[in-house]
């Protein structure tokens, strides 16, 4: 469970520093865009109220405690299932990068009351209109991690093979 917590803490410390590097040192809440390598990496400020791609986004305050709260009960479910599965390495780390990522996202609801998200690429004459994050990459690789990584221990195959 250690390797869970320990990239927890780099993935949180990683996003917390990036978010408070664009936003505030590079001052991009009030400049919001600057380009970086044009049209494949630009840092373009969102205000995400709500969850992916702003599903569910909601200018009230009840929304935001809600948003929490789910985002802490699925990364206390997280850690809970990692500790009864004796997940191996692969899937500690994945659930290190979802948990760190969760809690990333929290921190901005409870400092801007919205998370913080500035990344966007596009590519080909595609013009991506969505700004994520850090912890939004995380979540999505500890997500998938998780997919890829639990779930075999235990499992026998049918028909005698």
């Amino acid at each position: 469970m250690g390797v869970l917590f320990k990239t927890a803490a780099y993935v949180f410390v990683i996003d917390q520093i990036s978010k408070y590097l664009v936003v505030h040192m590079m001052n991009l809440a009030s400049v919001g865009s600057i380009d970086v390598l044009p049209p494949f990496l630009n840092l373009r400020m969102a205000w995400n109220r709500g969850v992916n791609f702003g599903l569910f986004s909601s200018d009230e305050n009840v929304m935001r405690w809600v948003l929490i709260a789910v985002a802490l009960v699925i990364t206390a479910w997280v850690v809970v299932w990692m500790r009864r599965e004796k997940a191996g390495r692969k899937a500690l780390i994945s659930a290190g990068f979802l948990v760190g990522g969760a809690l990333g996202n929290v921190v901005d609801r409870l400092i801007y009351g919205a998370v913080a998200d500035f990344l966007n690429m596009s590519c080909c004459g595609i013009e991506n209109p969505y700004a994520f994050n850090v912890a939004d990459i995380a979540i999505f690789a500890g997500a998938l991690g998780l997919v890829l990584f639990t779930g075999t221990s235990g499992k026998k195959k049918k028909g005698g093979a």
